[in-house]
């Protein structure tokens, strides 16, 4: 197999070690490059819900009839992945269970270095025995787990060829490098792989570049073409020659001295960059709101803060249990507490209208879901880069909810702006940009009947989400009717 890797280059980025930079002047959406997994698993927790070899989540998935562990969409992902899958069955077998995904990975890693060695492609810029594993700096906490890891992998490989010294590093390597894989939609999270060359791209608090899962053509019926699920580069503004690709390791939605804290304990080095050197935004995420020239005192704030601290874990624990209409309860609560006292930008208030706009949703309560999503959304395009994939995706979750509660205009629109922003994120052939591009047909057809006929149009809208059955009209009612079909 040979990547294409024309586009970039490894140069020594100082301080930062090694790291990739352009080798000709990018434009944003354009994919710098794409890479399959070096190995990858699926979580633990989501092991019978996500298929094993696309990672997608699929309802009725086959289980594999020699470990009864992995899960499959069918046939052809189960021949896709066999020769990934072979030896981590027999050794799942002779285990009697299936260690947690960390072990996983880490045999299925060694098992390749050992088939294949750690250089996979013509394109592969570095081997996997190069990327940094941080061992010698971890927490004791985190070495403690990183024994218990070591000892359960060597119960379930007794026969490796590997020393602990070379296992206990490439259990280093994946915790420092690890990427999260989602499913096909984007939305959850489903397990972890290993790409050798998105390792060499380094973090910028506010990066130039994005990275995206992009699962390819799981439709073919041949094995041999069956696409593996592969990360893309893509650029999220114009990048020179010669410039360095940088990514964001953690979320910019915390202030500077957190998102340090999380880089320093998980990839074990301090953030320079511009946006925390000079804690850019840090203001805007903790403002408090100004009214006639006077703001709240530092112990009213110092009050709320902790009180949404404290409804923030109860929200967590009520959703975890499912009691949704607690969560919406403690939510209305803490925002009407909030109201008063934090500005729109700050990030406990977004932090509560994200859950509550989102459980609403859930439960059908549009209209004051939509509400809270657009304040959200307002919010998060003071905070983020505008080609963010997180604001593209609350972006379009909003538009949703406006849509659904009736409010077409505002919900067409909003679906318009998010589309703008996953076609640089997420490209045109991702499915949730396809799905996009479908609501944002759909929702411009509607505006259309809308604008002709608001009673019509309203009337059509209700007795479609009511299931009631419609009488003859006319061809613009008629498109009402099957637009509301397609709505639900």
């Amino acid at each position: 197999m040979t990547l294409d890797m024309d586009n970039v280059e490894v140069f020594d980025a100082g301080e930062k070690g090694r790291g990739l930079r352009t080798t000709k002047d990018l434009w944003a959406g354009e994919v710098v490059f794409a890479e399959p997994s070096f190995a990858a698993v699926v979580f633990d927790s989501l092991s019978q819900q996500v298929c094993h070899s696309c990672f997608r989540r699929q309802a009725n998935l086959h289980r594999c009839a020699q470990c009864k562990f992995a899960h499959y969409c069918d046939r052809t992902c189960q021949t896709a992945c066999w020769d990934e899958h072979k030896q981590e069955c027999a050794a799942i077998k002779k285990y009697e269970k299936a260690p947690n995904e960390n072990v996983r990975l880490t045999a299925r890693v060694l098992w390749r270095i050992q088939k294949d060695t750690g250089i996979v492609s013509d394109g592969q810029l570095t081997s996997v025995d190069q990327l940094e594993d941080h061992v010698a700096d971890m927490l004791a906490e985190d070495f403690k787990e990183l024994k218990i890891d070591m000892q359960n992998f060597l119960d379930y490989c007794p026969k490796t060829r590997h020393g602990k010294e070379y296992i206990s590093h490439i259990f280093g390597i994946i915790k420092c490098n690890g990427f999260t894989l989602s499913d096909q939609r984007g939305l959850q999270a489903v397990g972890v792989g290993l790409f050798p060359n998105l390792c060499l791209v380094n973090h910028d608090c506010w990066p130039n570049c994005t990275v995206i899962l992009n699962h390819g053509n799981q439709s073919t019926l041949n094995a041999a073409y069956h696409s593996k699920r592969r990360i893309e580069l893509r650029a999220l503004s114009k990048i020179s020659e010669n410039e360095e690709l940088t990514v964001g390791y953690v979320d910019f939605l915390n202030v500077s001295t957190d998102r340090q804290r999380a880089l320093k304990h998980q990839y074990h080095f301090d953030c320079t960059c511009k946006s925390c050197s000079e804690h850019l935004k840090d203001d805007l995420k903790m403002a408090v709101k100004e009214t006639d020239g006077n703001k709240p005192s530092d112990q009213l704030v110092k009050e709320v803060q902790e009180f949404s601290l404290e409804c923030l874990a109860k929200v967590e624990a009520a959703r975890t249990a499912g009691d949704f209409h607690e969560v919406v309860k403690l939510c209305r609560e803490c925002l009407d507490k909030q109201e008063p006292v934090f500005g729109k930008t700050h990030l406990y208030h977004l932090r509560m209208l994200s859950t509550a706009s989102e459980v609403l949703s859930y439960l059908q309560f549009f209209s004051e879901a939509a509400e809270y999503a657009g304040r959200l959304v307002e919010g998060y395009m003071k905070l983020y880069h505008p080609n963010n994939a997180h604001l593209g995706m609350a972006t379009m979750r909003a538009g949703v909810t406006h849509w659904h509660a009736g409010l077409i205009k505002v919900g067409h629109e909003m679906i318009c702006k998010a589309y703008a922003i996953l076609m640089v994120t997420h490209g045109p052939n991702h499915p949730i940009t396809k799905d996009l591009e479908s609501m944002r047909m759909q929702t411009e057809m509607e505006l259309r009947m809308f604008k002709q006929n608001e009673h019509v149009y309203h009337s059509m809208r209700e007795a479609a989400l009511q299931n009631k059955p419609m009488a003859e009209a006319s061809s613009v009612e008629d498109n009402i009717k099957a637009l509301s079909h397609k709505l639900l």
